[in-house]
């Protein structure tokens, strides 16, 4: 047992996470990696943004694997331990387990970066092989191939973090073109590969210079069904999950929807919906909602993607603050070259951070955690130039709406439509629902905004549930051509503010006003006209 060869570490940090309430049983992953085991067909690399359980499954596969522990009590109760003829392979293979975000004391370079790792792995060979005359500072495949030469031993690869390098700030692009070399001379074509197993965020670089790990299947969440269910929360085991919560927490605060809301919204290709876990995790143990995820990345993340072009990015940012989906392709990156010039590109980086979702050809902000970053970026950027302004105002819109002062509203919203965007053409409710939610931005402090939401007898434009149950409650309707007392009739009519009684079962959840709001715009004069009405 060494630093990598055999590790400890992978079968303590996963026996860390079995034993943790929120956890969820992915070792049927086991069964899918057994049968590609000294085949050709050996290599993977699944990528998935920060914070999907990359590294838990790593961990996983390193403690099943691996030589390093007994793994037999830890697996026997897991979905695995039914696989009678996968446990045969428990704790019988050699692992190479190599987290690649660990970095030297002090690392400055690449060179020092990459002498490491060969050196402490020739230094676990040495002491597993003695009988081998070892020299540290050979490669580490001439040294590897020495071994099977001599004895005929393959071993498993576990990569975790393997694109890490390319953030870090020291690293050039030759040392990217030198790193991927690394790996080739590694792995492909050498024959005491058993398996391979690789994650990281980015894609591997195979589609330009990086051909020399198209030995490599690989496996994205936007694009690719296989592997779907092991990375991110599925329905049905957020739903245990919560009934575990109710169980051991008293008084607890956070609802089943709250976390659909919050975490939900990632698709996979194979069109499961995912929770981001580590929020998920987070928010159960907490007992608070929070931007778990958001906040493990840099404060202005997703400004960095768009600010490649604002100008071309912007109306779409209003239309996906409103829930819309934009348009796109996904466009397949290397990790050594991603040029972000056109939305395209932009937006599928945003995909394979995590920024974005993509569902049938259009990408989505999938959930609040997020939504409330892109919030944060409107108020805060001035370079965004227009939408900027209305996210400032927006703080005067809601202060307007509580206070009945509809000429208030009413000048906003003109000011809106003043701009020079053809997003304000208002062809559609669409364009009028969207500008509206970017006025109104600044309520996602205290409200959960829904558009579209299904209450009483119909679907309302916007409800806005207050965080508060003592605060006012929003019920917006949208016309065009027409008047808002005919939109606030239609809120009466369809008896909408049955929303706010809570579900069958579910107790009334606000104790607050109930305000009926109507919004026109009338195409012929240009006219915005607003009101105001108190349901209850």
């Amino acid at each position: 047992m060494g630093i990598y060869l055999n590790s400890k570490a992978p079968f303590e940090n996963y026996r860390s996470i079995v034993s943790d309430p929120y956890f969820v049983d992915k070792t049927a992953l086991i069964s899918e990696l057994v049968p590609a085991i000294g085949k050709e067909q050996r290599f993977f690399c699944i990528t998935r943004p920060r914070r999907f359980g990359k590294s838990v499954m790593a961990n996983m596969l390193g403690a099943f694997f691996g030589k390093g522990q007994d793994g037999a009590p830890l697996f026997h109760d897991l979905a695995i331990g039914k696989e009678s003829g996968h446990m045969e392979h428990l704790n019988k293979h050699d692992v190479i387990f190599m987290d690649l975000s660990r970095m030297p004391r002090g690392c400055d370079h690449y060179g020092q970066y990459i002498k490491r790792i060969q050196d402490d792995i020739n230094r676990d060979l040495a002491e597993a092989y003695p009988e081998i005359s070892i020299d540290i500072t050979d490669a580490v495949w001439d040294v590897l191939g020495t071994i099977f030469e001599k004895t005929g031993d393959k071993f498993i690869f576990i990569i975790d973090e393997w694109d890490a390098i390319f953030h870090k700030a020291f690293i050039r692009e030759g040392d990217k073109q030198d790193f991927l070399g690394f790996l080739r001379n590694l792995l492909k074509g050498q024959g005491y590969v058993a398996l391979t197993y690789m994650t990281g965020v980015l894609p591997i670089a195979k589609y330009t210079s990086g051909s020399e790990l198209n030995m490599f299947l690989e496996y994205d969440m936007a694009t690719k069904k296989k592997f779907s269910e092991y990375f991110g929360f599925l329905d049905e085991e957020v739903d245990r999950l919560f009934t575990i919560y109710q169980d051991t927490t008293d008084d607890s605060s956070i609802s089943r929807e709250d976390l659909r809301v919050w975490y939900d919204g990632y698709h996979t290709a194979r069109g499961k919906r995912i929770y981001n876990p580590r929020s998920i995790v987070c928010a159960l143990s907490d007992d608070e909602l929070a931007g778990y995820w958001t906040s493990s990345g840099p404060y202005d993340e997703i400004f960095y993607y768009i600010r490649h072009d604002i100008y071309a990015v912007r109306e779409d940012l209003v239309l996906m603050i409103a829930g819309e989906g934009i348009d796109t392709e996904i466009w397949q990156y290397s990790a050594v070259s991603m040029e972000l010039e056109t939305k395209a590109q932009i937006y599928s980086a945003m995909v394979i951070y995590g920024l974005l979702t993509y569902k049938d050809g259009k990408v989505y902000i999938p959930n609040r955690e997020i939504m409330e970053q892109f919030k944060v970026m409107l108020m805060t950027k001035a370079s965004l130039g227009y939408i900027h302004e209305l996210a400032k105002e927006s703080e005067k819109m809601l202060r307007a709406t509580l206070t009945g002062d509809t000429q208030t509203m009413a000048r906003i919203l003109k000011f809106a439509h003043d701009t020079e965007s053809p997003i304000f053409s208002y062809n559609s409710e669409i364009e009028l629902s969207a500008i509206v939610n970017l006025v109104y931005l600044a309520a996602r402090d205290r409200y959960r905004v829904e558009r579209e939401d299904k209450a009483g007898e119909g679907y309302v434009d916007f409800i806005f549930y207050p965080e508060r149950p003592d605060a006012d409650a929003i019920i917006l309707e949208l016309k065009i051509d027409s008047t808002p007392k005919e939109a606030i009739q239609q809120i009466k009519d369809k008896n909408y503010a049955l929303r706010f009684r809570g579900k069958l079962g579910e107790k009334a959840r606000y104790t607050g006003r109930i305000l009926a709001v109507g919004i026109s715009y009338q195409k012929k004069t240009k006219e915005h006209f607003c009101a105001i009405e108190i349901l209850a």
